[in-house]
């Protein structure tokens, strides 16, 4: 143009164009952004790659974390109680029941959950997975809420039927009444730490756990005892104290849930997800509550033979059950990694994924019996020096610890059908223990040796179970991967 300097001529010089942030990681795999993509690949891959006994010792090592700080609160709890007074130490020992019993809902409904989110994420479907998590959280909410509810209303009434009476009866009903106010944050912590390992999540679920117990065990003593010019609230105190503990857990899950996005607003198909949840979580749930009319029974056996045995029991239950909780995070570790695996078509892992655990459990409990039985009646003589409440739980340790091993099995075994989403094996399982098995043999035991054979027909019922449930699962595996295959030929 006339008058104008030529710039319009002038070739434009090409823009280069952006990298993208995945075109950059292949060109720099030392990078940051390789980094992070490896870490996206990795978590979207969940259980479904890598080395199987690296994800089950990862899955297992913070749940056990999480747990034993739970039992650690507990066996704190045991011990606060026991400056109390014998008395404190039977009501909590009357309550224990009741609150295992509540805990089978939370077992149940994170077994069904895990079950269907587990699968469902580990065949590719994010989006889903994300929806059924917020319906689940929905369903444990209403169900926490209702349960209870009532066990505020019936808290004594169960409590008189176990054999409760006098100032131990009021200080059990005391406890178990404000334990119940937050059963459902409880029940709602339990469940979100299954989900969250259900969708590759491993570490955080523990974390979450043992911060709560850490909370719990500090503040104990504080509304026990009265310390820093709280009201002084005695064996109430302890349950407050687990409520307070519970609040926090709550709100650290719903922080990781968000940061891992897997929330999902939409109510579109909640009974749909509903259905899917129940389907494994009904019978779970009716496998767990199984369970509670055992230890009711026992207690009520054991009542009979005075309040400090049921006080020898309680402790020398909570220390077992502090070492057993390797065993329950074992066992834990199988739904998310069998259910992503199953889910993706990866059957052999699965397999030596149940190898595993399997001779771990039985491994475990060998060492627990070897250490229970030189050390557990030294720290109960910590927690209540009564004689008698010494010499039962010693003789507990003699004789319970060396078949929990067993239990251990049996645990994986239901726990791998849940994951499967096949929950009446589990069921038909737990109701052959409880009545075809334990009930009549702790009868049976304490008409022949008093209270030691209770403690003996609870070791036989868990060598007999463990056994049995073993070989059950270990075919129905079997067949389920032979019907995939044949399922898989026809197909193509």
């Amino acid at each position: 143009m006339k008058g104008f300097p030529q710039f319009a001529k002038r070739p434009v010089a090409k823009r280069r164009p952006r990298k993208t942030d995945d075109q950059d990681a292949r060109e720099k795999p030392g990078s940051s952004v390789a980094a992070r993509r490896r870490l996206v690949e990795a978590r979207r891959a969940g259980f479904t790659a890598g080395s199987v006994g690296r994800h089950l010792a990862r899955l297992g090592s913070f749940m056990t974390l999480g747990m034993l700080s739970m039992n650690v609160a507990r066996l704190a709890e045991a011990a606060y109680l026991g400056v109390v007074g014998t008395e404190a130490l039977a009501a909590l020992g009357f309550a224990f029941p009741i609150t295992i019993f509540m805990f089978a809902f939370a077992g149940g409904l994170g077994a069904g959950a895990s079950s269907v989110i587990a699968r469902v994420y580990g065949a590719g479907d994010r989006r889903q997975a994300a929806r059924l998590v917020t319906h689940a959280q929905i369903l444990v909410l209403a169900v926490g809420v209702a349960i209870g509810a009532l066990g505020i209303a019936f808290a004594e009434m169960a409590l008189t039927a176990l054999g409760a009476d006098g100032d131990v009866l009021v200080m059990a009903t005391e406890y178990t009444a404000v334990y119940m106010l937050g059963f459902p944050l409880f029940m709602l912590s339990m469940v979100g730490s299954t989900l969250l390992r259900a969708t590759g999540v491993a570490a955080s679920p523990g974390v979450v756990m043992t911060t709560g117990s850490v909370l719990q065990i500090a503040l104990g003593p504080v509304f026990i005892f009265g310390w820093f010019g709280c009201p002084e609230m005695g064996i109430s105190g302890a349950a407050w104290a687990h409520v307070a503990s519970r609040v926090l857990s709550v709100g650290l899950y719903l922080a990781v849930l968000a940061r891992v996005r897997m929330w999902n607003w939409s109510l579109e198909g909640l009974g749909a997800s509903w259905a899917a949840i129940l389907h494994v979580g009904g019978p779970a749930t009716l496998s767990n509550l199984v369970h509670p009319i055992s230890l009711l029974t026992a207690t009520g056996l054991l009542a009979v033979h005075g309040h400090e045995v049921v006080a020898g029991y309680s402790v020398a239950a909570r220390v077992e059950m502090m070492v057993h909780m390797v065993l329950w995070s074992a066992s834990a570790s199988i739904p998310p990694f069998v259910g992503q695996n199953w889910g993706a078509g990866n059957y052999q892992r699965v397999r030596v994924a149940l190898r595993l655990c399997n001779w771990f459990c039985l491994a475990w409990g060998l060492v627990t019996f070897l250490v229970l039985a030189v050390v557990g009646g030294t720290v109960v003589r910590w927690i209540d020096p009564n004689p008698t409440v010494v010499e039962v739980a010693a003789l507990f340790f003699l004789i319970i610890p060396l078949s929990i091993g067993f239990m251990g099995v049996m645990q994986v075994s239901t726990s791998c059908f849940n994951a499967l989403g096949r929950p009446m094996p589990p069921m038909l399982i737990s109701l052959a223990r409880t009545f075809a098995c334990y009930i009549p043999l702790i009868f049976l035991g304490n008409h022949l040796w008093g209270y030691a054979g209770v403690f003996a027909a609870t070791a036989a019922t868990n060598v007999l179970m463990g056994v049995a449930a073993w070989y059950w699962n270990r075919q129905a595996v079997r067949r389920g991967i032979a019907a995939a295959g044949q399922a898989a030929r026809a197909a193509g």
